[in-house]
This record gives C-alpha cells, sequence and structure tokens, in this order.
C-alpha cells in the first residue's frame, strides 16, 4: 500500500491561501447573523429534560425510586455544568485569550471532578438507586444541550431597506 505524503511547505502554503482576516464590519455582520447562546440557557434546557426524564421514570413505572435515580443522574449533569458556566462567565475568564484558554481547561476539569463525585455519592444519597435509570437521566440530560441550542431565542434581525 502507497502513501504519498504531502510536503509542509504544500499544506502550510494552503493554509494561507484560505486564510482571509475579516474586516470589523464583516465580523460585525458575522456576530448579527449567529449571535451567541448564553450558556444559562442550555443548562435551564437541561434541567426542563432532566425534570421531564425523572417525571416520566416514575409516571411509567409507577415506582418513586426510578424517578429519584433518574432525577440524580440528570443533577449530575447540571450542577456541574452550572459550575462551569459559572466560572468561564466570571470576570477572571475574559482578561486575555491566556487566562481564558487556562479557564476552561480549569473550569473543565472541576467540572469533571464534581460529576464523578457526585456519581459516587450516588448509592448513599439516593434509597434504592437504580443505576440504569440514573444513566439514562445523566445521558438524556447531556444530550439534551443541543435541544436547547436549537430551541435558543434568536436576536431579531433588523434590516433597513
Amino acid at each position: 500500500m502507497k502513501t504519498i505524503a504531502r510536503k509542509d511547505e504544500e499544506v502550510a502554503e494552503d493554509l494561507d491561501a484560505e486564510y482571509k482576516p475579516l474586516t470589523a464590519d464583516e465580523a460585525r455582520e458575522l456576530r448579527a447573523r449567529h449571535p451567541s447562546i448564553s450558556p444559562w440557557w442550555v443548562i435551564a434546557g437541561q434541567l426542563v429534560v432532566g425534570l421531564l426524564v425523572a417525571l416520566a421514570a416514575w409516571g411509567l413505572t409507577g415506582r418513586q425510586n426510578l424517578g429519584w435515580s433518574a432525577a440524580y443522574g440528570a443533577i449530575a449533569v447540571v450542577i456541574p455544568a452550572a459550575v462551569f458556566a459559572r466560572g468561564l462567565t466570571g470576570r477572571f475568564s475574559s482578561l486575555n485569550p491566556g487566562t481564558a484558554v487556562v479557564g476552561f481547561f480549569l473550569w473543565e476539569m472541576v467540572k469533571m471532578a464534581l460529576s464523578i463525585a457526585m456519581l459516587f455519592a450516588a448509592p448513599r444519597l439516593i434509597t434504592a438507586l437504580s443505576w440504569p435509570a440514573m444513566l439514562i437521566g445523566l445521558v438524556v440530560t447531556m444530550k439534551a444541550a443541543w435541544l436547547a441550542v436549537m430551541f435558543s431565542p434568536r436576536r431579531r434581525q433588523h434590516r433597513d431597506e
């Protein structure tokens, strides 16, 4: 099997040819077309989906412990995400690009450690814990972030024509 590798100079030239910095007007227009979404909106969406999963688990099975297990799985996603969002939206995270990168990795590590700690604490906090129900609550709540992004409020476009 033959592999033909491109030279590093050719790759660098291709990347330089494609890169064009935006002007201030182009950047403003790009931000207007694609407004940012608040992380709190995503967390609120995850909280609503987690609550619905917990109520569905309880309602469909009639077993209260399944509802609490699913709810705890959702909480194990929402609380660390809220801590992460609070850390990223703090005043030190936007001082310069370097602190933003370091802050992102720091708060991501805090989020993962908190999630793992909550999962280890689950058997002590939830009576008759159902691991499958908790994991379903956790996974569905985690994956609901894209729903929150899809249904996020968009700024209305005001065009002067």
